[in-house]
């Protein structure tokens, strides 16, 4: 929960286009960004890497260097490289009804220092990587567990606690392993489906990808890897950050969420992503994207028309 006495500064705006809210940490800001009023082409940069997340409302991001145009929601996240401008439009913003976001500044040195350790840990030796954050725009959902870490990051630094710097420092540490997870995890799926033959973790991933909608079989991914049972649930952690299973579960909603956007229906998106029943697809899918897949269709698809006719 946000503080009061940070929710009095908020509802006493100094601007009402982006009026921002800070709070810092040795390595890291974090700002509260709220517009009360309709704007185009706002313009935001930084000289570090800034994580936005959205709170509420609807932004439209653009950027200056590249043809580049997305809708930014709620349970979503929007990662700024530095020296990376954008506008930024706010098209539902009201005084009623403001558009909100966090966006957490963090320093070049704080994601070395993160990156150094799964370098260490974890090393991407096989791919002749090493870990390091990608210096691009970046716009992705965000899963359960990011989102209860941004509203928990809110409060760390919002609070005055004896313990608040240790915390944030560890928060921080927390959302920089999860952005970086997320881009290798980018890379080795393209690196799979590009290479199968590469390694056993490849053959794995290329397979869960072109099978996504079939039941998990493990003693098949066991054979596929040629490895034995241990060494492959111990290699496919290390390298994708998760098991098998919760990775085919990821696959899956990303797919159906995709499958929405493009006005397929609920009742299709659920059997072509591996569903047996709509009920299961849908809780499935609003704990992971926090809204249900009606709600989520109808965001990108806000033709109520168009809607009736594809159900």
């Amino acid at each position: 929960m946000i503080t009061q006495h940070v929710q009095d500064q908020r509802n006493k705006p100094q601007v009402l286009v982006e009026n921002k809210t800070s709070f810092a940490g040795e390595d890291a800001e974090l700002s509260i960004y709220d517009t009360f009023e309709s704007a185009s082409n706002i313009k935001l940069a930084s000289d570090q890497l800034m994580f936005c997340g959205m709170l509420s409302g609807k932004k439209i991001m653009h950027s200056l260097h590249r043809r580049f145009e997305t809708e930014f929601f709620p349970h979503e996240s929007f990662i700024m490289a530095p020296n990376r401008p954008i506008q930024i439009d706010f098209p539902d913003a009201t005084l009623a009804s403001p558009t909100s976001c966090i966006a957490i500044e963090i320093s070049h040195n704080r994601v070395k220092k993160i990156c150094d350790k799964l370098n260490a840990n974890a090393p991407l030796s096989s791919y002749q990587q090493e870990w390091q954050y990608d210096n691009k725009l970046m716009h992705t959902h965000h899963n359960a567990e990011t989102q209860t870490l941004l509203g928990r990051m809110i409060n760390i630094f919002t609070e005055n606690h004896p313990d608040r710097n240790f915390m944030v420092d560890l928060a921080v540490s927390e959302l920089i392993t999860r952005l970086l997870r997320e881009q290798t995890r980018d890379f080795i799926i393209c690196h799979s489906l590009n290479d199968p033959e590469h390694n056993g973790i490849n053959s794995v991933v290329a397979y869960l990808y072109k099978h996504l909608a079939e039941a998990i079989n493990i003693e098949a991914l066991i054979k596929i890897s040629c490895m034995s049972r241990t060494k492959f649930f111990s290699e496919f952690k290390r390298t994708i950050g998760c098991t098998p299973q919760d990775f085919l579960f990821q696959l899956r909603l990303k797919k159906a969420a995709d499958l929405l956007q493009k006005n397929n229906s609920v009742t299709q998106v659920c059997f072509a992503t591996g569903y047996l029943s709509t009920s299961h697809f849908s809780r499935s899918f609003k704990k992971f994207f926090g809204i249900n897949p009606t709600q989520y269709k109808l965001r990108h698809n806000p033709n109520p028309d168009i809607i009736q006719t594809q159900q």
